[in-house]
């Protein structure tokens, strides 16, 4: 089933029926259930509204940056069959070069000691995103002949040598010299320093997104008369960080709407339908001619870049950012969004990395603030042990108090739970079969009469 086809059966008479059958009208439903799931939540519990707009902020900057890279994976899993489990290189290699590109030169701008070329964030991001795509070239010839598995160990590979490339200490900081040759033209850098920062990370105290994108759009003046008027009304204790995270987030969501477009739009091209022809069978598709090494690579390219950008709008709101951030679980994360949704398909993709984001990245967090918001915060034992012991005298406060302490580690025990039953019971994900066909037509078999069916069903033949 494609994309713009109906999500149920036909024209059943009602519009809001029909509406919510279709894929626009689905993805609205789901967000409008997980939003509503997550306000009544902090009503019912005393929420205060600066409370309430936090944990929203939290939610749409979460389903926004998973249904970004949801779709960037689909891209290579869903469209093309490369199984990819570096995301989070290519995502670590964006925010790097963009952060080395974006910062003002030491001693510049409140710069630390180790600066960046000081130029403005747009070129950053550009830079990232190219940087990104180009390590994905890098990768993709040698690694794309390979298959399955073996493409899967060369990609984690790969993201565990950038991620160890940026703590060490050998490109911690470099010495720029005071001009730098080309073929062409002579560049006199305004930095003196740059460098990765080792372990320590790298301080991001360049303009913030947020504000150069609406600086971008003439919009910012008109933003800051909103937060005095929200200060003067609603909040009265600093509103603009709870403002700007949902603000943040909005655009996050406008951007998911981009990356949906562009890569609904690459499906339904004939580049796309070679890709999803190489999924389906790779041999099939070389044996018609298609130089099937070459469109992977494409593929594989563009969808590193998408990753690239991806982890840009992750975390270059941040005020710093370590190594330590861009641990393979990240990629796990992803994937298991994308499980969720079913690959394949770009609405699937989406609303699995908006449940993931809701049910299994955030929901835990939310019961905890909900439970101290009913019963106040618990004091529990400090290990596994004395909690268990409890339990033994039927009393389970220590337990919950300690469930509630360690939700982290619990977070990853759910997940965990909830890809095993998927793989078992959903492996197709919460949409069912919904992966885009490689034909631009519908080849489907059509449907026969009910006199026929019976005719064929009573000789004992198959329906035609």
């Amino acid at each position: 089933m494609s994309e713009t086809e109906s999500t149920g059966g036909g024209d059943s008479g009602n519009p809001l029926v029909d509406f919510l059958n279709r894929d626009p009208g689905l993805v609205l439903a789901v967000l409008g259930g997980i939003y509503l799931v997550y306000i009544l939540s902090g009503v019912i519990f005393g929420f205060t509204l600066r409370g309430q707009l936090n944990t929203v902020a939290n939610l749409t900057f979460f389903i926004g940056v998973f249904g970004m890279l949801a779709l960037a994976l689909n891209l290579h899993w869903g469209y093309t069959g490369l199984f990819n489990i570096g995301i989070v290189g290519f995502m670590a290699i964006g925010v790097y070069v963009t952060a080395i590109v974006s910062k003002p030169p030491a001693g510049q701008g409140g710069a630390a000691q180790i600066g960046g070329l000081g130029l403005p964030l747009g070129v950053g991001v550009f830079a990232g995103v190219l940087v990104a795509a180009l390590f994905g070239l890098l990768v993709g010839l040698p690694a794309l002949r390979l298959r399955a598995d073996y493409l899967a160990i060369v990609t984690i590979a790969f993201s565990e040598i950038i991620r160890f490339t940026l703590m060490s200490r050998t490109f911690q900081t470099y010495q720029l010299p005071d001009t730098i040759d080309l073929w062409l033209f002579t560049i006199d850098p305004a930095a003196d320093t740059i460098g990765l920062g080792g372990g320590g990370g790298l301080i991001l105290n360049y303009t913030q997104p947020l504000e150069a994108i609406l600086q971008t759009l003439f919009l910012w003046g008109p933003y800051l008369g909103f937060v005095d008027f929200v200060q003067q009304n609603f909040i009265s204790n600093n509103p603009k960080p709870v403002i700007d995270g949902l603000t943040y987030g909005l655009i996050l969501l406008l951007t998911c709407g981009l990356f949906y477009w562009l890569l609904t739009r690459t499906g339904s091209s004939p580049f796309g339908r070679v890709l999803k022809a190489i999924r389906e069978d790779e041999d099939v598709a070389n044996a018609l001619g298609k130089n099937t090494n070459r469109f992977k690579l494409k593929s594989f390219v563009f969808g590193c870049a998408l990753m690239g950008l991806g982890g840009i709008l992750w975390y270059a709101g941040r005020g710093s950012i370590t190594p330590p951030s861009f641990r393979p679980n990240i990629t796990f994360y992803i994937w298991i969004a994308l499980i969720i949704g079913g690959a394949g398909s770009n609405t699937g993709s989406f609303l699995g990395g908006a449940v993931f984001a809701a049910a299994l990245y955030e929901g835990p967090r939310l019961v905890k603030n909900l439970v101290e918001a009913a019963v106040g915060s618990l004091e529990g034992p400090g290990g596994f042990g004395p909690a268990m012991a409890a339990m033994g005298s039927f009393d389970p406060w220590p337990m919950l108090a300690y469930t509630l302490n360690s939700i982290s580690q619990l977070r990853l025990v759910i997940m965990g739970v909830v890809l095993i039953w998927l793989m078992h019971n959903r492996p197709e994900g919460m949409l069912g079969h919904r992966k885009e066909t490689a034909s631009s037509i519908d080849l489907s078999r059509p449907e026969s009469s009910s006199t026929e069916s019976d005719a064929t069903a009573a000789d004992g033949g198959e329906q035609q």
